[in-house]
């Protein structure tokens, strides 16, 4: 998944907890293989393979998937969009250098969800479109290895999939387990705590890939629209009852940018957020509290 990954599970049997350990693992592999870009031969890369060629027939799986990639780019007017992720091309966070504005210009044309053809059961990208999963595989991902744990008998842990975490249930004594959204200026320190007895928590933010370049900072969550980097927020957590739902709220809020707190409020989203002035906002900012999506 191109992050740290972790169970933490109990279970007073340790043939139960392993065996639900190794399935569960089977089925978060099982998703990077068929969804990874970095793979000629997972399903993603296939489908990006006949852009401009034919018409590509998906399984049930993945047109759930970008079904609800549809759904988010109306719900975020556009900004939320799959088909952004070749925009990474031109955008180098190890260079300190900026893209001029004519490789954006260039590039731009190929993006757009509305611009490829999904039918609900056949993709066809226009030549040199592709799409990218990687906004909502790992969260998708969490989200089949909490089921998994649960059809196998734990009720007690969290799955945590590069910081995208779903609760399987409270801690063995009964207690929620304690999320720590970072605090975007100090690392090493959370921003707020947020005890949890069940749901998912996702978090998007500024610091995760960026660059500085002549004193302003650009992150890796970039406006399709534009093609430049968002500015406004610095961290945006949602919980909810599943992580994919939280991550790609939290994704959204990053892209709405000042519109943000109004957009995630109008959604009645459990949410924090911290700009980069350091304004915090949102249900979450406040003292901590129990959750229950």
């Amino acid at each position: 998944m191109g992050s740290p990954c972790a169970f933490k599970l109990y279970h007073s049997d340790q043939s139960v907890l392993d065996r639900a350990i190794k399935l569960a693992q089977q089925e978060v592999v099982r998703l990077e293989k068929k969804y990874s870009r970095f793979l000629a031969t997972s399903e993603l890369s296939l489908i990006n393979a006949q852009a401009g060629l034919a018409p590509v027939q998906v399984d049930n799986e993945t047109a759930g998937l970008l079904n609800y990639a549809a759904m988010c780019f109306e719900l975020s007017d556009g900004l939320f969009d799959i088909t952004s992720g070749v925009l990474r091309r031109i955008w180098d966070f190890k260079s300190s250098r900026l893209p001029s504005q004519q490789q954006l210009d260039d590039t731009l044309p190929v993006v757009g969800f509305d611009k490829i053809h999904w039918d609900g059961q056949k993709i066809a990208l226009p030549n040199n479109m592709e799409i990218d999963l990687g906004g909502v595989v790992k969260e998708y991902a969490a989200d089949c290895a909490r089921q998994v744990l649960l059809d196998h008998g734990i009720t007690h842990g969290l799955v945590d999939l590069g910081g995208d975490i779903c609760v399987v249930g409270c801690q063995p004594n009964d207690q929620p387990w304690s999320m720590g959204v970072r605090d975007p200026e100090n690392p090493n320190q959370a921003a707020v705590t947020i005890p949890l007895m069940s749901g998912a928590i996702a978090t998007s933010g500024y610091y995760e890939r960026f660059m500085v370049v002549d004193g302003q900072r650009y992150c890796h969550i970039i406006n399709p629209k534009t093609g430049w980097p968002v500015q406004f927020c610095a961290t945006v957590a949602v919980v909810s009852s599943r992580c994919l739902v939280s991550g790609s709220l939290a994704t959204i809020g990053m892209l709405k940018q000042q519109g943000a707190v109004s957009w995630l409020a109008a959604q009645e989203a459990t949410f924090f957020l911290q700009d980069t002035h350091g304004q915090r906002f949102g249900s979450l900012s406040g003292p901590p509290k129990s959750v229950q999506p």
